[in-house]
């Protein structure tokens, strides 16, 4: 492939219901910092239906560009619908990078969009940096079980891709005196072309604890000794008016259900406040909340890899100190 042909850092911006996913603003922000190194410009690609009103918030969060998709045919996410329009403006415009985050529609069209380039695709990536005179995409994430952070490289094929975890990245501070170039674009597609049909899209009604908007998260881990023990947690978080949060191992053990797991294969999360009592810091758990504004660890084990990561930490049996916290919270 001729590499000279491809440049400019792309972010597939997602929306739903007339709003952008907070990750793609969270990759236009990291895009920006690529862009820069690299001295190229930054663009966003939206599809959709009635979405070209959303432009101006792509620029305040810093993109020069943004290509726009705004067709009735794309009024509800389909893969083959987006897929289409980004392969066509992808190979109009030769991107150097795509970054999609790492959601259920950009994991989807991602992969969808990486098999007809064809091209290479890093997932849940962590960590991303560009080389200053290559453009060489350097996308970290966690690797073998999380015990190991592997550099991803996607040497001979461009444009190169990678998935971002929603929550790692950080936005630009939005500036509204920002403007960009807009670009419309079109693409022939036909409904009775489209092999997958929207018949009805029913919401969950089931209510989950949603700790990823959380300001403060009490989690617990296997140190806790048992369910029972581990509801000294839920009792820390009520006080607090906190979210509850668990390492793998106590959702494995069935103690939580699965949607209070942080780390690599539950959720990554950024509260003000992250107690980590009973984790001993697997580097799968510390992915997914070492970006959290305070965190404080209670474990046992002097050596526990969690002090590591924490701004405070107790050395001490949980089960003794988490009353003492509980009282002293309760009495304030």
């Amino acid at each position: 492939m001729n590499f000279e042909e491809y440049r400019d850092i792309w972010v597939f911006i997602e929306e739903k219901e007339g709003k952008i996913a907070p990750v793609s603003l969270e990759l236009l922000g990291a895009g920006r910092a690529l862009a820069d190194k690299r001295r190229v410009g930054l663009a966003g690609v939206l599809i959709g239906e009635n979405v070209t009103e959303l432009a101006s918030k792509v620029f305040e969060y810093g993109a020069d560009k943004l290509y726009v998709y705004d067709q009735s045919i794309f009024k509800h996410y389909r893969t083959e619908t987006y897929m289409k329009a980004l392969l066509h403006c992808s190979e109009k415009y030769k991107p150097e990078v795509i970054l999609y985050g790492a959601t259920a529609m950009g994991k989807d069209l991602a992969s969808a969009v990486a098999t007809d380039l064809p091209t290479g695709l890093t997932a849940d990536t962590t960590i991303l940096d560009i080389e200053e005179d290559t453009g060489l995409l350097l996308a970290s994430r966690p690797a073998f079980g999380g015990n190991i952070m592997a550099t991803i490289l996607c040497k001979k094929y461009r444009p190169q891709m990678a998935t971002v975890r929603p929550k790692v990245m950080k936005a630009l501070e939005p500036d509204p005196s920002r403007s960009g170039e807009l670009i419309n674009e079109t693409i022939s597609l036909r409904e009775e072309d489209i092999r997958t049909k929207v018949l009805e899209i029913v919401k969950a009604t089931t209510k989950k604890a949603s700790i990823d908007e959380a300001d403060i998260i009490v989690a617990g881990g296997k140190g806790m000794g048992s369910e029972q023990g581990f509801d000294l947690i839920r009792r820390l978080a009520d006080v607090l008016g906190a979210a509850v949060g668990a390492s793998r191992d106590v959702v494995e053990a069935g103690w939580i259900d699965h949607h209070h797991q942080v780390g690599q294969t539950g959720v990554t999360v950024t509260p003000k406040i992250y107690f980590a009592i009973g984790i001993s810091g697997a580097i799968q758990h510390i992915v997914g909340m070492q970006n959290s504004g305070l965190i404080i660890a209670i474990n046992k084990d002097p050596d526990a890899p969690i002090f590591q990561s924490s701004h405070y930490g107790i050395v001490g049996d949980a089960h003794e100190i988490v009353p003492l916290l509980i009282e002293q919270f309760q009495n304030r």
